[in-house]
């Protein structure tokens, strides 16, 4: 395995690193740059995007050809790595969820018309969008096989009706992927459409109040009453929402992945560096070995992370689904990121807990990361599915492509 990177993608990092560090990191402090839901102000946000934009960071997941970086997914692991260092950093680059699994999934099934009409917006940052899968009891949640929403075919439209629930982005966005039950089959039930905010038969109920800060658009109910898409918005065949769905997820957790990495060592480095400053008993905190051992742990953990992560991402660059491996970086990231922060405010004490650094930022979106795309019993399940199947397999070593 190559875990190297090439010098365009390690040029796009450092450029990264510096752009964080010199614009980004400064803001967090001041409470002007915040807006009602403890993310990036508006204002803020698109001067910073023509900032990034100008300096060639912008949507660096897409294509050169749609105004993207063309990085393939392990040069994106580096990079989003990066720009998590800091809590605004994702969604400057246009790199946030959920726009990011959004942009991937399209560019990989969207139709030429698709792209251009759906997909080219969100890359240049005209609108935002969300995906609508989830829905409330007794519906589908990790389990789509359970899904209520329906849409049922009326000449060239379809009609939708039903309810989403926790639909992350969805009050900011424009653009809607929608994935619905087209019939009762067990593999082939559910098909994926398109549709705009602008388009009737369709509300926003509320949006959910959580325990974390939000990302823009928050996390909303949907009721769906009579929405008509044509059918030239359906995304792939009918029967396809599976695929669509397994597409889009599996890529999109990796991409969480990538960015708690990024938090999980910024929350470290606070608390490194409280340590090296903070005397205690005569002596800085760094020498105690009690802190150098939770410390220690924590880094492991991140690195057996970071290990895991580009497992995956250069199985997905191999043409792999790559399942396996994105479940267990799943599993491994989102507890460390919880750990690493958890470490981070335990040493830095009360200054942790409060809000004088962005601990307690991260500690409070940090435990969503167990839950989000899976929570981590589903993904261990999936793990134990393929232990089941692969036995000693299971740990197969890849094999060099040779001529």
């Amino acid at each position: 395995m190559d875990w190297t990177l090439d010098t365009v993608a390690e040029a796009k990092r450092l450029a990264i690193r510096s752009f964080v560090h010199e614009r980004l990191l400064p803001l967090e402090s001041d409470p002007a740059s915040y807006d009602a839901h403890e993310n990036i102000h508006g204002g803020l946000l698109e001067e910073l995007r023509r900032d990034a934009r100008a300096q060639g960071l912008w949507s660096l997941q897409m294509p050169r050809a749609r105004g993207g970086g063309g990085l393939d997914v392990q040069a994106m692991a580096a990079c989003y790595e990066e720009m998590n260092h800091s809590i605004f950093g994702p969604v400057v680059f246009n790199s946030a969820a959920p726009d990011d699994g959004n942009m991937l999934v399209l560019e990989k099934v969207g139709t030429p018309q698709q792209k251009e009409r759906w997909l080219q917006p969100i890359v240049e940052g005209k609108v935002r969008s969300a995906f609508a899968m989830t829905e409330p009891m007794p519906g589908a949640g990790s389990d789509p096989s359970m899904m209520k929403t329906r849409a049922v075919k009326d000449g060239n439209d379809w009609v939708v009706t039903g309810q989403k629930w926790f639909i992350t982005g969805a009050e900011a966005a424009s653009h809607f992927i929608l994935v619905a039950r087209t019939s009762e089959d067990a593999r082939k039930g559910l098909t994926a459409f398109l549709f705009h905010k602008n388009d009737p038969g369709w509300s926003i109920e509320r949006r959910i109040a959580i325990m974390g800060p939000e990302e823009h658009g928050g996390h909303c109910v949907l009721r769906f009453d009579g929405l008509r898409i044509p059918d030239g918005n359906r995304l792939m065949e009918v029967g396809d929402g599976l695929r669509v769905t397994q597409i889009r997820l599996g890529i999109a957790r990796l991409t969480h992945c990538m960015r708690w990495l990024g938090l999980a060592k910024r929350s470290l480095s606070i608390a490194a560096a409280h340590a090296r400053e903070r005397i205690s008993g005569g002596a800085p905190l760094i020498e105690r070995e009690s802190i150098r051992l939770l410390l220690g742990e924590a880094a492991l953990r991140i690195e057996c992370g970071r290990l895991l992560t580009m497992k995956a991402a250069m199985e997905l660059d191999r043409g792999s689904k790559a399942r396996k491996e994105v479940s267990m970086a799943k599993v491994m990231v989102s507890e460390t990121l919880h750990q690493s922060v958890d470490t981070a405010i335990q040493v830095l004490g009360a200054k942790g807990y409060s809000k004088d650094t962005p601990l307690e930022w991260i500690y409070r979106y940090a435990r969503q990361a167990r839950l989000v795309d899976g929570a981590s019993e589903v993904h261990r399940g999936v793990l134990a599915r393929y232990f089941a199947d692969e036995g000693l397999d299971f740990w197969a070593w890849p094999l060099r492509r040779t001529a």
